[in-house]
């Protein structure tokens, strides 16, 4: 079944990149230059992927992500921004975009991050599919539900974007085993592009706000300087 791609950017020159790219990897696109006619046509259905620029008219592209992840279902969210602080990333992961891409970027890897998000969409479907054969990961302090994707730190449930959880479950699934951020990339991530680790800094920043008590004093997802990171045996 062929998949259909939104894509969101009010550069006429990018959009029209990413849409050609979009083709040629065999989707559908569909191209909304402003954030509200963008967000209208999310809504009419059948979208399986949004690529979404940060600065758009109409309607900011941070808005339209908090609008998309508070319907129901959910639907992979990559987001573009010609912006390189740390804050911007942030917001958007904290808005729920699984992934995002600084202007400017190639369109091998733009094909790859796509190919990626898609892979994991179809690994998390295959999960639901055997939701009955997944059991519960349990250590002191965490419980991870994989079949209804639910964490719960100290009793308490956490609310965790899809990547974040793909990262949790990925550390605590292997205890004591350091990974290195490109590593993660390739596991976590699907692709594996040497010099953007920040992007696995930034995600695991954001996870240990959400699941640590003192993010400055880890204790569930150990830094191994010089190495990478590790969950506590």
């Amino acid at each position: 079944m062929t998949r259909t791609i939104l894509i969101i950017e009010d550069n006429s020159s990018i959009g029209d990149l990413v849409r050609m790219q979009v083709a040629d990897l065999g989707m559908t696109p569909v191209l909304c230059d402003r954030g509200d006619t963008g967000l209208a046509r999310f809504r009419e259905g059948g979208i399986d992927l949004v690529i979404l620029d940060l600065m758009l008219p109409g309607l900011d592209g941070l808005s339209v992500c908090r609008e998309i992840r508070g319907g129901a279902g959910y639907v992979p969210v990559l987001m573009l921004t010609a912006k390189s602080t740390e804050l911007d990333r942030v917001l958007g992961l904290e808005m729920g975009a699984d992934d995002y891409l600084t202007k400017p970027f190639s369109v091998a890897e733009l094909s790859a991050r796509v190919k990626a998000l898609f892979r994991r969409v179809d690994a998390m479907a295959g999960a639901k599919e055997n939701q009955d054969e997944e059991t519960e990961l349990v250590v002191p302090g965490l419980k991870m539900d994989p079949a209804r994707r639910r964490v719960f730190v100290r009793d308490e449930e956490v609310e965790l974007t899809a990547r974040e959880f793909d990262l949790l479950w990925h550390f605590a699934s292997q205890p004591g085993r350091v990974f290195s951020r490109v590593q993660l990339l390739d596991k976590v991530w699907g692709y594996n592009h040497e010099g953007y680790e920040h992007t696995v800094n930034t995600h695991i920043n954001r996870l240990r706000g959400k699941i640590e008590t003192d993010p400055a004093q880890p204790e569930f997802i150990e830094t191994v300087w010089g190495v990478g990171y590790r969950f506590r045996e």
